[in-house]
């Protein structure tokens, strides 16, 4: 098992502020307090500061970033339409729960109104709280009903400043974090200033408020901050007792809040199954946290009515079968370099074998195709065969799910952010190699503390579970642009430490025989000052400039559409459409939706392709038979889809249909050999002629530059 040594005196005395009294206290210059009260008063004083600078960076960047948003759309001066048409895609359906359990005439009929839901899919009742992570907005209207606000406070405010609220306690989380590994709330400082200059690839939170992630993300950097401090050494059993529940609290309300955190908890099992396999974490307490990860998954699922998508996790299935390879294999961790070896090459083949085996087990079982549309993505993106399926090739044409673009290294970059990071990362993976390598040979302990003095960092638990958590998480950016957010946060984290820590510099001088502490305080302490200096100066006058820049919502075709349907269609009509357009039609009028953008349902994405028939090459018969088979009585054809130009041949919705349904693409280029012409003109070009085949089962009632809407006959 890998051990840490205890600090020298020289370090700085935050790093002090968790090791045994017996340790002597250090000022920040690197001067040795005599005086056992003084080093007391003193570390008091720097958690005091500390806890101070990092509550207000967390109020400050909640402040700053619901100014931009109001400054961006004016959002106080607009109309309700508008501020709930601002609410894009998916957005707006998560909202349209909050707003309809505002709306209900009580608590519990608001909540029968979700557990049997019959107008976000028509013809068919759903439980919206199995099939979506909305209990969030459940709490927050049922906290708006009860609490004496109403009168100062509308329901949209008090639902964007909670989200804004969020991100306060993700940046003090980030800022803990750094302050945990480094010894120096100074690092989260660093941590907290990075994490603002780069908001565009840290967050989105002020375009994007309801998106589940916006949720999710602070609980997860909260789950992070209480796995690193449980990491640390010299716990007492009440502090290991309280920080347990800390992390099951913080992964409970994450895994709550966010469909996709099966995939990130998974990731992170990943990075803990790594380290304990090379010995780098203590085994009871990665025992536990894989108890916690499948305890908190399983409690969701319960909420959830037993969610099929969550119980066939790959999560639960993986830790599971860790579990148990461990009760199988004993004495993994004894013997030479190659027993070793040998011993984790079977043991990581029987975890592997277990979790297929037991995923596929439940899969079958239970008759689970919830997520199977993310493993035909994954498959196609990784170069599996090229694939047919729309809802692969729907995933894999949309930008967010391509890779990490190059010119967000610039931006990290400008920041100095991304030279620091790669600097702290080459250094801390090769020590880590280094102490994984003398691990497994099995040296004797008088050698191993030896050999490894001069690489003391890789030793600290909390510090390897952050290396591997940054490596996987870049891993997953640089694959998914979209995931990029839970990579860049953790980063400046990440490079804050390094930049912070006595022991990086401790290790570099020692490297270059320079090494006094007085001169490794001095560097650490110049170069985070000068860096700091550098990013008040080159970016506190952009975002001065971005403060001061007043810009207002603006889109009048989408308003005269919603404000169309709520006076000239009845309160029972069913709207048919492009699955973006219908969340906002669900939030501004109330209408019955036949799909929506809530894509974890196979049935959903089924529906979903057939609905969008109207934008391929079919024949008015086959478009009206379709429709009417889920009871639409209005259809919406948006000229954007239509005559799409965003993306290339190929990637265009109206392509992806072409070649789902066999057909040669529009324009120019080549076309695959057994794709053939189709019979019919493409419907959403063809019905605006207004010929007698179309006007059989369609007349158009409403027109803009944008939208066009038709009402569906209905024939005997």
């Amino acid at each position: 098992m890998t051990t840490v040594r205890q600090r020298r005196a020289g370090k700085g005395t935050e790093a002090a502020e968790d090791q045994p009294s017996e340790e002597k206290n250090v000022k920040p210059d690197g001067k040795i307090l005599s005086d056992h009260t003084g080093g007391r008063l003193w570390n008091i004083l720097s958690i005091s500061v500390g806890g101070i600078v990092a509550l207000s960076l967390g109020l400050l960047t909640s402040v700053y970033v619901a100014t931009l948003h109001e400054n961006d759309l004016w959002f106080s001066n607009i109309k309700e339409v508008e501020r709930e048409i601002s609410f894009r895609t998916e957005c707006g359906l998560y909202y349209s729960y909050y707003k309809q359990m505002i709306q209900a005439a009580s608590i519990q009929q608001g909540l029968h109104g979700l557990v049997y839901d019959n107008k976000t899919e028509s013809v068919r009742t759903i439980n919206i709280l199995e099939r979506m992570n909305v209990y969030q907005e459940v709490l927050l209207s049922i906290l708006y009903r009860i609490l004496p606000i109403q009168q100062y406070l509308e329901p949209v405010y008090f639902y964007i400043y909670t989200l804004f609220g969020l991100q306060a306690v993700y940046v003090i989380a980030l800022y803990v974090t750094s302050w945990l590994l480094s010894g120096t709330w100074l690092s989260g400082l660093l941590a907290a200033c990075w994490y603002i200059t780069n908001r565009t690839d840290t967050t989105r939170v002020e375009f994007t408020i309801p998106l589940r992630e916006n949720w999710a993300l602070p609980f997860f950097a909260v789950q992070i901050a209480a796995i690193t401090y449980l990491l640390r050494t010299h716990l007492q059993p009440v502090q290991e007792r309280l920080t347990l529940t800390a992390v099951f609290i913080a992964t409970f309300l994450f895994s709550l809040t966010w469909q996709f955190n099966q995939f990130m908890m998974l990731i992170q099992a990943l990075a803990l199954f790594i380290l304990d396999c090379f010995d780098m974490l203590p085994t009871a307490k990665v025992t536990w946290l894989y108890i916690i990860q499948i305890s908190a998954l399983l409690l969701v699922c319960v909420l959830q009515f037993f969610n099929s998508m969550i119980l066939g996790s790959l999560l639960i299935s993986f830790n599971a079968s860790v579990l148990i390879a461990r009760t199988i294999q004993k004495n993994l961790k004894k013997g030479g370099l190659l027993n070793r070896l040998g011993k984790l090459i079977l043991h990581v083949l029987l975890v592997l074998c277990l979790t297929l085996l037991i995923n596929k087990f439940i899969k079958k079982s239970l008759n689970l195709e919830s997520d199977e549309h993310i493993f035909k993505f994954l498959k196609a993106k990784f170069g599996f065969g090229a694939t047919r399926d729309f809802d692969a090739n729907l995933y894999l044409c949309e930008e967010a799910f391509g890779l990490l673009p190059l010119n967000t290294f610039s931006r990290l970059s400008d920041t100095l952010l991304f030279y620091v990071y790669v600097f702290v990362l080459f250094l801390m993976t090769v020590a880590a190699v280094i102490i994984a390598f003398q691990n497994l040979s099995g040296s004797n302990q008088v050698q191993f503390m030896e050999k490894m003095e001069e690489y003391t960092i890789t030793l600290k638990p909390d510090a390897a579970y952050n290396l591997i958590h940054t490596v996987l998480f870049g891993c997953l950016a640089l694959s998914t642009m979209r995931m990029k957010y839970l990579w860049t946060s953790h980063m400046c984290v990440f490079a804050s430490f390094g930049l912070c820590s006595t022991e990086v510099w401790k290790l570099i001088l020692k490297c270059i025989h320079l090494y006094t502490s007085q001169r490794t305080h001095v560097i650490k302490y110049s170069i985070l000052i000068i860096t700091l200096l550098y990013i008040s100066y080159k970016f506190w006058p952009g975002i001065m400039d971005e403060l001061s820049e007043l810009r207002e919502f603006y889109d009048p075709d989408t308003v005269e559409l919603m404000n169309w349907i709520k006076s000239s269609t009845p309160n029972t009509a069913v709207f048919a459409g492009s699955m973006q357009l219908l969340a906002g039609v669900k939030l501004c009028t109330g209408r019955t939706l036949t799909n929506h953008p809530h894509y974890e349902d196979k049935n959903l994405r089924e529906r979903t392709k057939q609905i969008y028939q109207i934008y391929a090459k079919r024949s008015p018969e086959d478009v009206y038979r379709i429709l009417r088979s889920f009871g639409t009585d209005y259809v919406i054809l948006e000229d954007s889809i239509c005559y799409e130009r965003r993306h290339s041949r190929g990637c265009r919705l109206r392509d992806l249909l072409d070649i789902a349904n066999g057909h040669i693409m529009d324009g120019l280029g080549e076309n695959e050999p057994d794709l053939k012409p189709s019979l019919y003109p493409r419907f959403c070009e063809e019905i605006k002629k207004n010929l007698p085949p179309y006007t059989i089962h369609f007349t158009r009632v409403f027109q803009n530059k944008t939208f066009h809407v038709y009402k569906l006959a209905k024939h005997k």
